[in-house]
C-alpha cells in the first residue's frame, strides 16, 4: 500500500476509535491533538501530532507548543517529546497513532515525573507578583450603556408593537417608476 492509503486507513480507524472522546481532536486529515490527563490534572498535557507526506514510513511530527501546555517547563516538554519520539521510532512502518496515544496515557506519570508546575504561565510579558497591583487594574471601569433622552424613548416606543418588535415593512423602500 502507498503512504496515502495507509494514512486514510489509519485516519478512518482513529475517527471510529475516538468518536465522541473529548481528549481527541482532528485539526485536519493529517494533524491531530490529543489531551493526556484531565483538564484539572496539573500533569495533563496536550500533544500535537502532524503526519508528513511519507507517514507511516517516517515518524510523525510531535509538539507540545499548545497554549494548554504553558504551565509545563521547557525541559519537561523536551523529555516528553524525546520519549514519545523513541516510541515512534520503534513503530516505524506501521500505523502508530493509537499506540502512541495509549502509551502516553499509560505512562503519563513517568513522562511527567520531573514536572514542577509553573506558578504562572510562561508569557513574554509576565510580571513579578511581589509588586503591589496598580489602582487602575483593581478598579474595573463599568461600560456605560447608551442613554436615550425621553423624546428618543417615546419615538422608539411609538415604532414598536407590544412585544418590542418593529412592524412588518418598517424599512421597506417604495419603488417609483420614472418616465
Amino acid at each position: 500500500m502507498t503512504a496515502n492509503e495507509d494514512q486514510e486507513m489509519e485516519l478512518e480507524a482513529l475517527r471510529s476509535i475516538y468518536e465522541g472522546d473529548d481528549c481527541f481532536k482532528e485539526l485536519s486529515p493529517t494533524s491531530f491533538q490529543f489531551r493526556i490527563g484531565d483538564h484539572e490534572d496539573p500533569k495533563a498535557f496536550l500533544l500535537d501530532v502532524s503526519w508528513p507526506e511519507t507517514y507511516p514510513e517516517t515518524a510523525p511530527q510531535l509538539s507540545l507548543q499548545a497554549f494548554f501546555n504553558n504551565r509545563i517547563s521547557p525541559t519537561t516538554k523536551q523529555d516528553v517529546i524525546s520519549k514519545l519520539e523513541e516510541q515512534a521510532e520503534e513503530n516505524l512502518g506501521t500505523a502508530m497513532m493509537y499506540t502512541l496515544f495509549e502509551w502516553a496515557k499509560e505512562n503519563q506519570a513517568d513522562l511527567m515525573e520531573n514536572h514542577q508546575p509553573l506558578k504562572e504561565a510562561v508569557t513574554p510579558d509576565s510580571t513579578n507578583d511581589t509588586e503591589a497591583p496598580s489602582p487602575v487594574s483593581v478598579s474595573k471601569k463599568k461600560e456605560k450603556k447608551e442613554q436615550l433622552t425621553k423624546a428618543q424613548k417615546r419615538k422608539l416606543i411609538s415604532r414598536t408593537d407590544n412585544k418590542g418588535e418593529l412592524p412588518r415593512g418598517w424599512n421597506w423602500v417604495d419603488v417609483i417608476k420614472v418616465k
